[in-house]
């Protein structure tokens, strides 16, 4: 992933703080200093000539995230420590573990009550997101990037950029707050470009042989969003939860890339949490607009990838069949010669926990896959092969199913790819390789638990299967009780997520008079009586029908009304609540407000 290489970004800061302005300085590169006034938000790179004050406290920080402007004022974000993943292509890739708000503003007495309380708010959005697992970088490595589009782009001008300039946009999280030193060139060895998703390198032995064996995950930014705000495609063909997953081999000189990406079904649809456990899809716009949607994303995709082998796993029946009916009706019409639809009803095909049948799906596309290759690379840097097209699975949220899908098109790949650097004989198979076959197993299913938490706020379901090549009942009960705490975090705590998710990558941007000029958006607002009455009339419901069937010594007539007539309240009250169930919901406030018309959301 090395690719050319770029100026190094600072490893070794020491953020100076005193009252009027920061100072930022290189261990390493002490002639210098990057210098943020406090006051006038000023930002330069001066001569270090001792301008640092000796009362100035000395932080020592592992990166700079950027700046955030909320209605205090400006705050610095940092990364205070950090974890090392391992070696990749020649470089370190570390996590982020911690990280830190610093206000530029030393007091707060020029803010009112209201604003006060909406910063708080604000600053807490951008702790939820930075909480988040998890966001990785590198300091010499460009890990924006795929091994082969590195290839591509390889020329002594791109060589020359940095780390920032040079970096695949889609997936730097921080890049809207990394904006006050985009436009300074000599800043950027400053700036920490990060990515959200998944990382993993791990050396491993195969059949004697040495290897590292790494996962990437990148999460793109273009359409960010909770798991039921954030649904299909907008007007630029952008779709939520596009993932690109890489899978690298590193053997010897040589290195190997397998990528594939999933995102949302890219149409205009949306599927509002109102209370109902699984609230059905619902298409929106007309048929030209799909079909622009549709157009839109798969050339973009065709442009960065090459060929497109769409697989859609969602049931063909039902609301998520009136979607699947839809796609295959706009991907007809549009008939792109680079775009191949496949669709696999998962659910229909693997019922009564039959999932060898995925086997006729693996079947279905192995010629395709034999024929888009993957990506080959000598430690000299001449390519031997190039990945011509990728798998583009989806399945309602891209999450489990999609998950599993694309952990048995790795493996595929990974088997093509040891035979090919002689790693293993033709007659040998990575799944007997046992240790590493349960580390392969274990990876992914972590895989599917951290983009799960990014896009749900809770790990995957049908992890036992990718773990162990098996569906299980305890399996079962683990995905219904990740079913429950989904349901819970969807209608109850996403609207404040969304919202957050929105500040971060700058979808919204705050404004320093909110509060005097104008009402801030997240100024509180006092809930209607009507709806506070349904939920406190259901838990009195419920306490009398508790004390009716916990209290009396014995069962009589009166008793037995009582429990009938609170079991009707119940479920009366419940009626009205789902009735009237997004009143009840967790919107959002800055964007993505709950009923937005026209369906892109």
């Amino acid at each position: 992933m090395a690719g050319t290489a770029a100026p190094a970004v600072f490893d070794d800061l020491i953020l100076h703080i005193a009252p009027d302005k920061f100072y930022l300085e290189s261990l390493s590169s002490t002639q210098s200093v990057l210098v943020i006034d406090r006051i006038t938000y000023e930002i330069s790179l001066q001569a270090n000539n001792g301008q640092i004050p000796p009362v100035a406290s000395r932080k020592p920080i592992a990166g700079l995230l950027g700046m955030v402007s909320l209605i205090s004022g400006p705050y610095l974000l940092v990364v205070t420590r950090k974890a090392r993943l391992g070696q990749l292509c020649g470089g370190e890739v570390w996590r982020v573990v911690e990280t830190e708000i610093i206000s530029y503003a030393r007091a707060e007495h020029h803010l009112t009550p209201s604003q006060l309380e909406a910063n708080r708010k604000y600053v807490a959005m951008v702790q939820q997101v930075l909480s988040t697992p998890y966001f990785y970088f590198s300091y010499t490595l460009d890990i924006t990037h795929t091994r082969q589009r590195l290839d591509s782009l390889r020329s002594a001008e791109f060589a020359s950029k940095s780390l920032l300039e040079r970096s695949e946009k889609r997936f730097v999280w921080n890049l809207n707050l990394l904006q006050p030193l985009m436009a300074n060139q000599s800043l950027h060895r400053y700036a920490l470009p990060v990515i959200h998703g998944f990382v993993s390198i791990n050396p491993a032995t195969i059949a004697g042989t040495r290897i590292v064996w790494t996962l990437v995950s990148r999460r793109s930014t273009q359409r960010v969003g909770t798991r039921l705000f954030v649904r299909g495609g907008d007007v630029d063909g952008h779709v939520a939860n596009f993932v690109e997953t890489e899978q690298l081999v590193e053997v010897g000189g040589s290195s190997a890339s397998f990528v594939q990406t999933r995102g949302s079904i890219p149409l205009h649809w949306q599927q509002r949490p109102d209370l109902r456990y699984k609230p059905p899809p619902s298409l929106e716009s007309g048929v030209g607009e799909h079909r622009q949607c549709f157009s839109k994303h798969m050339e973009e995709q065709v442009r960065l990838y090459g060929h497109q082998v769409m697989v859609n796993l969602v049931d063909q029946k039902g609301a998520e069949g009136r979607l699947e009916a839809r796609l295959r009706a706009v991907a007809r019409e549009v008939n792109n010669p680079n775009v191949t639809y496949e669709a696999f009803d998962f659910h229909a095909e693997c019922s009564k926990m039959r999932w060898d049948r995925l086997s006729i799906l693996m079947d279905r596309v192995a010629g395709v896959q034999e024929q888009q290759g993957f990506f080959l690379q000598e430690r000299e840097g001449s390519f031997l092969m190039r990945q011509t097209g990728v798998f583009r699975t989806n399945c309602i949220d891209c999450l489990d199913r999609t998950n599993v899908v694309q952990s048995m098109l790795a493996r595929r790949n990974l088997q093509a790819v040891l035979r090919r650097l002689s790693v293993l004989q033709e007659h040998m198979n990575v799944e007997d390789q046992t240790v590493f076959e349960a580390l392969f197993k274990n990876v992914w299913a972590d895989h599917a638990d951290m983009v799960s938490i990014q896009y749900t706020g809770t790990g995957a379901l049908k992890t036992d299967f990718t773990r162990t090549g098996k569906r299980t009942k305890m399996g079962l009960l683990e995905d219904g009780r990740r079913s429950l705490i989904r349901y819970y975090k969807n209608n109850f705590a996403d609207g404040f997520r969304q919202d957050s998710l929105d500040l971060f990558v700058g979808n919204h941007t705050v404004s320093p008079t909110e509060g005097v000029t104008h009402e801030s958006p997240l100024a509180p607002l006092q809930p209607d009586q009507r709806y506070m009455a349904a939920p406190l009339a259901l838990l009195l419901c419920l306490a009398m029908l508790t004390l009716s069937l916990v209290v009396p010594a014995e069962l009589t007539t009166e008793i037995l009304l009582s429990v009938l007539f609170w079991a009707a309240m119940i479920g009366v009250t419940v009626f009205t609540m789902k009735r009237n169930g997004p009143d009840y919901v967790d919107q959002p406030k800055l964007v993505h407000l709950a009923r937005a018309s026209g369906g892109v959301a």
